[in-house]
């Protein structure tokens, strides 16, 4: 049996084993292959995880170990390692672990949904975590200004509290890189004065569980366009079931 996974702390939220659970049965590799969910305690369980999963291929990582997770690993690549993230694990065929970043995929995937080639001005990144990282790498690509959000400002460019009118007129493409709003907490958000938000926004809201978060739902209500983390888990998913197969 060919096994994969997702490493986390807590997994209660994640769509990703039913997901690939569809995929096997659609394709008829239900017999041969296995996607696990993996909850570890701390981020050194990974040794042991690798070692005694029989038949382990490669794995997914989430929250809050895709920074951590880089120690660990004997390589990056070159994507990986500009971005200072991973969320996709190989078991390369030597036994080592090499890192990659696919959450970029389904970033730029959404991305081109949502906004296509409209002008947004800059962007408010809210959370400053591993998810933000390929938020960041995606929007510098693009050439889009932003600005990290968070409730510390050592910890970003700006806090929740500095969301001023002006701020918010100008930086109109909106991305939630933090689990504020995933279940089972489904009736928080993110803590951005919504009263400013206009049609002329756009909320990418990386929670995908639920499918419509409260983020969304206050944006929307105010005229914003607003997407979930869906898409983005499919894409990235699909990108690293390629590379676990090359």
């Amino acid at each position: 049996m060919r096994r994969y996974g997702l490493i986390g702390k807590v997994l209660g939220h994640s769509f990703s084993a039913r997901y690939f659970a569809q995929k096997f049965e659609r394709e008829g590799l239900s017999s041969v292959c296995h996607y696990g969910l993996y909850e570890l305690p701390e981020i050194g369980d990974v040794v042991r995880f690798v070692q005694e999963t029989e038949g382990l291929v490669g794995f997914n990582v989430t929250i809050p170990y895709k920074q951590q997770i880089i120690p660990y690993l004997d390589s990056l690549s070159a994507e990986a390692a500009n971005i200072g993230a991973v969320n996709c694990v190989k078991i390369m065929p030597d036994g080592t672990l090499k890192g990659y970043n696919t959450d970029v995929d389904g970033v730029r995937f959404t991305l081109d949904r949502l906004v296509g080639s409209a002008d947004v001005g800059g962007a408010l990144v809210l959370g400053s975590g591993g998810a933000s990282q390929a938020v960041k790498y995606v929007l510098e690509e693009r050439g889009i200004p932003y600005m990290i959000v968070s409730r510390e400002q050592s910890k970003g460019d700006i806090t929740y509290d500095q969301l001023m009118r002006e701020v918010m007129a100008d930086n109109r493409l909106i991305i939630n890189a933090s689990p504020v709003g995933m279940y089972p907490h489904v009736d928080d958000a993110p803590a951005i004065p919504y009263n400013l938000l206009s049609s002329s926004h756009y909320l990418f809201d990386l929670v995908y569980n639920p499918e419509r978060t409260k983020f969304m739902e206050l944006g929307s209500e105010i005229g914003a366009h607003a997407v979930s983390g869906l898409d983005m888990l499919y894409t990235q998913a699909e990108s690293a079931w390629k590379i676990w197969n090359e």
